[in-house]
C-alpha cells in the first residue's frame, strides 16, 4: 500500500509510519514541526520529509490512503486535497483497527496506568517469546518501536486512549477498537478541553464497555469506585474479572510481592503499580500465560519510559522523572515515592503543562495531590497559558487549589532551575513530574549535579 501521513512527526504517528515501512508499505509524510526523537528516528528509516510544511501536491491518485493526525487542522491543504480526490482517510485508531480486525484485540483503557499495564503485558509476552502485534504509548526496553504490525500474529495489544481520534473524527480513540479482551484501570476526570464535565468524561467509558464484543472479557479495577459501578451496572454480554492491589511489602528500599511461591523482589514500586501488575496478570492469563510464568517474567520489568524512571542515584540521593500530570497520577506517584523512601526527604516538583492542568476551573482537582511530599514545588509558564488561550492563572489560585500552605511556586524557568540546583539533596528522593521540561530543564545537568 502507498500511504501518506498528515502530521507524521507525532509520537504515535511516526512510530506507525516506521512500523508500516518495515511491513513493506510505501510511506510519505508531512508536518509543520518535527522534534526529537521523532526527527532522528524518521531520518534513520528514510521517512523524514525533505522540508517542513503542508504541500497539496503530495496528495495524488496513486495513494491508497491518508492517515490523519490530531495535530493537523480541519483546513489543512493536504487534507482538503485528499477529500477532493476521494482518497480513503483514516484516523490513527481507525487504521489500527483496520489492521487488527481479524485478530483477537486486547485493549487497555483507563485514565491512568494504561501505558504501564500495556508495557507489563508486552514485557511478559516478549520474555516468553510470544509474538503479538501492539501499540503502546512509551518506548520499551527490548522493543524497537512503539507500534508493531504483522499479517501472521493472532493477538493485537492496544493501549486505549480516550482522547479524540482526529480533527474530522471526534470519537475517543478507544471507541474504535472493539476489543475481545479489555481492561479498565481507573477513571479520573481529564481532558477538560474535550470533556467539560465529569459526567461527559465518564460516559466515554460506558461507551467503551459497550463496545466490547459479545462474549468478550473485561478485566477491571474493583478498587476504583467509578469503574466498579460502571462495570457492575453494565448489561453487556461479557465476562467480568475484577482485580485489586496484591499483598506486598517494602524492605531495604525494595518492594516484594507476596506469592504462593514466596516473596518476589520487584524492580518497580508503588501501590498503583502493584495494582497495575494485578491487572496485567489477568490479561496475560487470558492470553495463555499462566501465573507462574507471569511472575517469572515480571520480576525483570523495570517500568515504562518516563513512568517513575530513575535517572540518577547515589548512596544518599535518587532522582525520578515521571510523566504524571493529572491529579490522580500526581497523587499516586508522590505517595509511591514517599512509601518507598520513607526515611528520606521527598522533594516533589510538578509542572502544570497540559490544557486541563492550566485551566482555572479544573485546578481544584489537584487538592491534596502533593501532600505526601515533604517539600512540594509547582512550576508553570504564563506563556503556556496564553498559547493555550486560557484565562490567566495566578500564584494565589495555584496555592489555593493545592491547599498546601508551604507550597513553593515558580513561573520563571531560570528561577526554578536555580532553586533546584541550590538544594542540598543529601538523603533526598527528588521527583520531577511533567509532560513538558520545565521551560528547558536539561536532565543531564541534574545527573551531573548529583
Amino acid at each position: 500500500m502507498n500511504i501518506h501521513f498528515i502530521s507524521i512527526g507525532g509520537s504515535a504517528m511516526h512510530n506507525l509510519a516506521i512500523a508500516l515501512s518495515k511491513k513493506g508499505f510505501i510511506i510519505t509524510g508531512s508536518d509543520d514541526a518535527i522534534h526529537e526523537p521523532s526527527k532522528s528516528r524518521l531520518e534513520s528509516y528514510g521517512l523524514l520529509p525533505k522540508e517542513l510544511g503542508w504541500f497539496s501536491d503530495k496528495i495524488h491518485q496513486n495513494l491508497d490512503a491518508v492517515i490523519l493526525g490530531m495535530h493537523a487542522k480541519k483546513d489543512n491543504p493536504e487534507l482538503k486535497k485528499a477529500q477532493e480526490l476521494g482518497i480513503k482517510i483514516y484516523s490513527y485508531p481507525a487504521f489500527l483497527f483496520d489492521q487488527a480486525k481479524n485478530k483477537t484485540r486486547v485493549v487497555i483503557g483507563g485514565s491512568h496506568g494504561k501505558t504501564t499495564i500495556t508495557s507489563m503485558i508486552l514485557h511478559v509476552l516478549h520474555y516468553h517469546e510470544k509474538e503479538v502485534d501492539f501499540m503502546v504509548g512509551a518506548q520499551l526496553e527490548g522493543f524497537e518501536t512503539m507500534v508493531h504490525l504483522t499479517e501472521e500474529n493472532d493477538f493485537s495489544v492496544l493501549e486505549g486512549d480516550e482522547y479524540l481520534s482526529s480533527p474530522i473524527d471526534l470519537r475517543p480513540k478507544f471507541h474504535l477498537y472493539k476489543p475481545n479482551i479489555a481492561l479498565l484501570s481507573g477513571i479520573a476526570w481529564d481532558h477538560i478541553n474535550v470533556f467539560p464535565t465529569f459526567e461527559s468524561y465518564v460516559s466515554q467509558f460506558e461507551v467503551f464497555i459497550s463496545s466490547i464484543t459479545n462474549g468478550g472479557i473485561l478485566v477491571y479495577n474493583e478498587e476504583d469506585e467509578i469503574v466498579k459501578k460502571l462495570v457492575e451496572e453494565s448489561t453487556a454480554s461479557i465476562k467480568k474479572y475484577p482485580y485489586r492491589t496484591p499483598d506486598h511489602f517494602i524492605e531495604n528500599g525494595t518492594t516484594f510481592l507476596n506469592t504462593e511461591e514466596g516473596d518476589l523482589p520487584l524492580e518497580f514500586f508503588g501501590s498503583h503499580n502493584l495494582q497495575n501488575l494485578a491487572g496485567a496478570k489477568w490479561i496475560c492469563q487470558h492470553m495463555g500465560i499462566d501465573q507462574d510464568d507471569f511472575y517469572e517474567a515480571i520480576v525483570s520489568f523495570k517500568g515504562a519510559s518516563k513512568r517513575l524512571e530513575k535517572i540518577v542515584e547515589n548512596t544518599t540521593t535518587v532522582v525520578f522523572k515521571d510523566f504524571a500530570h493529572s491529579p490522580s497520577k500526581v497523587n499516586a506517584t508522590t505517595k509511591a515515592v514517599k512509601e518507598q523512601y520513607s526515611e528520606r526527604t521527598v522533594l516533589a516538583c510538578l509542572e502544570l503543562h497540559t490544557y486541563s492542568s492550566l485551566n482555572a476551573t479544573f485546578l481544584s482537582e489537584y487538592r491534596g495531590a502533593l501532600n505526601a511530599a515533604d517539600k512540594a514545588v509547582v512550576f508553570y509558564s504564563p506563556d503556556a497559558v496564553k498559547i493555550k488561550q486560557l484565562d490567566a492563572v495566578s500564584k494565589e489560585q495555584i496555592a489555593a487549589a493545592f491547599d498546601r500552605d508551604d507550597l513553593i511556586i515558580y513561573t520563571n524557568p531560570v528561577e526554578f532551575k536555580d532553586f533546584l540546583f541550590s538544594q542540598n539533596l543529601q538523603n533526598t528522593a527528588l521527583l520531577l513530574m511533567s509532560s513538558g521540561n520545565y521551560g528547558g530543564l536539561n536532565f543531564n545537568e541534574i545527573k551531573a549535579f548529583i
